[in-house]
């Protein structure tokens, strides 16, 4: 058994029960002796309304400090936080509930409501966002409810409150390290979903990484919307800032603050400055061009800039600072694997990883003790990892194995490219693959200028057959490159 995450996030409470834990996106604080008294109370009420030890508990809630209460109490409960955003279309949502089978759903009560009138959620539709019905989710699913917030129409009549809880804590929280804390769904279609299990321990030990190298102490501010960066900034007694309007990260003299790489370079464009508080900038979630690294060294010169090398399953793996990665020309810097990280290699090259921090396994499979990346990797000089390609990605043309990674960030560097990616596009009768670069131009671009410097930078039989440029590049809702809608944008007609 390893160490418990609530064990740690609730032992930090105790220390600084009067030091702020958590900043809303609006500027409701909690403090940390306050989220351990919310979590507890909350505790207490599932589980005299019910909540059994392993029940699976759907969480919808907007992130706010007491969003983060809420999830704290459904795991000292003994629940399991289902991560199925309930954004998804219906469809999707649906097939992932069917895998999940949850008991419960805890949802604000704005949400309910939203979803519990059909002009409501014509509206939302309306405005882009598909929301599925909270009431009744799946019908084969006999479902109890909890909400926050103040009761509206819509919310269910028996629903628990979880509002205006009084009373010291009386109960003990349930469980042990070893039980399932959270299921979280990374994958797969609508007929074949895929979630991951994360135990209390599985996340502890993630969390010990980050802090290892990450240690932050009380009076950091960790801006974050993330669970895996505001627990360890809470879990060190610093204070978790959450994401709002861009002025908060110099108004709350932000000293560590994590950014999705589409996202840091939006927000550098608006503030051009990050403020001279930052000591650590973050990037992670989606690879981050060598233009991002560029914008984020020069908007935070003071700032250790890295990027995150991770995957749900196992949090974190590598890092590495983006100057490492700007100076590396053959391939995708993804720096040495971390203490109590295992690596291996298959003969084709696949990452496969293992660790105290590797989840449990995939819903609905056997356990696992260690897990394949999907990712083409080797060893550099240093022992540091060095991303070749998605094994999923590859290109075959005229017998040549075309690995799009170990070319693109070197393509991305070049003058007016903002950013760079090769996909192939399948002969339907052949099978084999035309080869075509797509670029997004910056400032001074000049394809005849990028095509000349191709030869020096890309193998002779991975070279491009055509180049396309878009404007920008699709992307997946977890903000990656979405290589098929990339496919489709730059086939022929």
């Amino acid at each position: 058994m390893g160490s418990d995450l609530l064990a740690q996030v609730f032992a930090a409470c105790e220390r600084t029960p009067g030091a702020t834990a958590i900043v809303g996106a609006r500027g409701r604080e909690l403090t940390f002796g306050g989220l351990r008294e919310r979590a507890l109370r909350i505790r207490d009420r599932l589980v005299a309304d019910g909540l059994a030890r392993g029940d699976g508990v759907l969480y919808a809630v907007e992130p706010s400090p007491d969003a983060i209460a809420v999830a704290l109490g459904v795991v000292a409960a003994g629940g399991v936080l289902v991560l199925a955003d309930p954004g998804l279309a219906p469809e999707i949502l649906q097939a992932r509930l069917r895998l999940a089978r949850p008991r419960w759903v805890v949802a604000g009560s704005l949400l309910y409501a939203v979803t519990s009138f059909a002009p409501l959620r014509a509206l939302a539709r309306r405005r882009g966002v598909l929301l599925p019905g909270l009431r009744d989710p799946l019908p084969e699913l006999d479902l109890r409810h909890a909400y926050t917030g103040r009761w509206l129409p819509g919310v269910p009549r028996d629903a628990v409150r979880l509002r205006d809880l009084n009373g010291p804590p009386t109960g003990a929280s349930r469980g042990d390290a070893d039980d399932p804390a959270a299921v979280i769904f990374t994958s797969g279609t609508t007929a074949h979903p895929r979630a991951v299990v994360h135990t209390r321990a599985s996340l502890a030990a993630g969390l010990e990484i980050f802090r290892d190298r990450f240690p932050v102490e009380p009076g950091d501010v960790v801006h974050t919307d993330g669970l895996m960066l505001g627990l360890p900034a809470l879990i060190g007694g610093a204070t978790w800032s959450m994401p709002g309007p861009d002025k908060l990260i110099f108004e709350r003299r932000v000293t560590h603050l994590y950014c999705v790489p589409v996202e840091l370079a939006a927000l550098v464009e608006r503030v051009e400055r990050l403020p001279e508080s930052l000591r650590h900038l973050l990037l992670g979630s989606a690879p981050a061009p060598p233009a991002v690294l560029r914008k984020a060294i020069a908007a935070a010169p003071g700032a250790e800039v890295l990027s995150i090398y991770a995957m749900t399953e196992v949090l974190p793996i590598a890092l590495a600072s983006a100057a490492e990665k700007l100076a590396c020309t053959e391939g995708d810097l993804l720096g040495a694997p971390l203490p109590g990280v295992g690596v291996r290699f298959t003969e084709d090259q696949e990452l496969i990883v293992s660790g105290s921090h590797l989840a449990r396994g995939y819903l609905g499979e056997p356990p696992h003790d260690e897990v394949a990346t999907g990712d083409l990797v080797r060893l550099d000089g240093q022992g540091r990892l060095v991303l070749l390609g998605r094994k999923k990605d590859m290109i075959l043309r005229d017998g040549f194995n075309i690995y799009p990674s170990l070319y693109e960030p070197a393509i991305a560097a070049l003058p007016g490219v903002a950013d760079a990616a090769i996909v192939g596009l399948a002969d339907p009768v052949t099978g084999d693959e035309e080869v075509v670069l797509a670029l997004v131009p910056g400032d001074g671009f000049q394809e005849a200028a990028v095509r000349a410097r191709l030869p020096a930078l890309v193998d002779a039989g991975a070279l491009p057959d055509r180049i396309a440029v878009l404007a920008d590049f699709p992307r997946s809702s977890r903000r990656k490159l979405d290589r098929a809608a990339l496919r489709t944008a730059i086939r022929r007609p």
